[in-house]
């Protein structure tokens, strides 16, 4: 097969990838596995492509996968602006990556969990 199980159903493991897909596009960098890492990878830089490609299509495709969560609160011209993970992807993200042709994202090994020993890695954007 051409991904991996992580020890989950198919449905707990599209609801893990697509929070930490999630998660990612809002934070910018999260500490994971280096499995479920890998994983995340194929998934974000999907998301970029989409938030590259900006028309409607790519839009509905990328809200089918990205929660709907707020990534981010700030005060512009005395008024509160809210934006979505989704806002943050085509508008933010989207656009810091025009240039490049792929390989959004970089995985940095770090010390093993102290629990079970399993490798952990920070994945963030270039």
């Amino acid at each position: 097969m051409a991904y991996r199980k992580l020890g989950r159903t198919s449905s707990q493991r599209k609801a893990m990838l697509r929070d930490l897909t999630t998660d990612l596009i809002i934070n910018e960098r999260i500490v994971t596995t280096e499995a479920r890492a890998k994983e995340v990878r194929k998934t974000v830089e999907k998301m970029i492509t989409l938030g590259k490609r900006g028309d409607i299509a790519s839009r509905r495709a990328a809200a089918k996968f990205v929660r709907n969560e707020m990534a981010d609160v700030r005060e512009e011209d005395e008024e509160i602006v809210v934006e979505s993970a989704l806002q943050k992807l085509f508008n933010g993200l989207a656009e810091r990556y025009t240039d490049r042709q792929g390989g959004y994202t970089r995985i940095l090994k770090t010390e093993a969990r102290r629990g079970d020993a399993a490798p952990m890695v920070i994945i963030e954007f270039v």
